[in-house]
């Protein structure tokens, strides 16, 4: 199977966990938009959708899935996501889409936060994957300079505005072996809006593509 395959397996497999009649938050990137066609066949039997982007809104409103904004929603049952890496304790980085501070809002108030990820996002320690981080502009030389104190290689993604105004460092050549300190860390610098480690949050279940199938993961 190819990845893009994988990547809609896993997609479709989430739909499992999404109950008539809730919200469902739904994430960024190619494998979240498998999932978006897969929620477009249950439509007329959700309420609608919570969006970590403006791209996923396009493509959910493209389909005729309602789109809420979250400040008018009180409850999101199931959150599903893919993700730049998973290590065994369902913690992830992420934040390769440049959508991880809306994501990490959507899971934070989620009950149950589904990833869904193809095989070649299991890493045993995270850092493989360069580590986003959103910076607010001004404050990129600065946070740079910290990031290089904590041993990482931070690289400015050229071209890239958040969705909120923002902009991405990419920092590579870490190797997180701690990572809800290292979360607390960075986030704890001036100047950033979040870290894309989720690791004080993770996730709640993990639906792996895998050539013999998706095998399925639990916290």
């Amino acid at each position: 199977m190819t990845q893009d395959e994988l990547k809609k397996a896993v997609g479709w497999a989430a739909l499992q966990y999404v109950q008539p009649g809730t919200i469902v938050g739904v994430g960024t990137g190619s494998t979240a938009a498998h999932f978006i066609d897969a929620l477009a066949t249950m439509k007329h039997q959700i309420e609608g959708a919570v969006s970590s982007s403006e791209a996923s809104t396009l493509k959910l409103k493209s389909l005729g899935i309602p789109v809420f904004d979250l400040n008018d929603v009180d409850d999101i049952a199931v959150y599903v996501d893919g993700a730049d890496e998973i290590n065994p304790h369902m913690q992830m980085i992420k934040g390769g889409g440049a959508a991880l501070t809306r994501e990490k809002i959507v899971a934070a108030v989620a009950r149950k936060f589904i990833c869904i990820a193809d095989a070649s996002k299991e890493v045993d320690i995270l850092g493989r994957f360069p580590l986003p981080v959103e910076v607010i502009p001004m404050a990129r030389a600065y946070v740079a300079r910290e990031l290089v104190k904590l041993g990482g290689q931070p690289e400015y993604r050229q071209q890239v505005v958040t969705d909120n105004g923002n902009i991405i460092l990419d920092v590579h050549n870490l190797q997180i072996l701690d990572p809800v300190a290292m979360e607390k860390n960075i986030n704890a610098l001036a100047g950033v809006v979040t870290v894309g480690l989720f690791a004080t949050r993770g996730a709640d279940v993990a639906l792996i593509g895998t050539p013999d199938g998706v095998k399925t993961i639990l916290k």
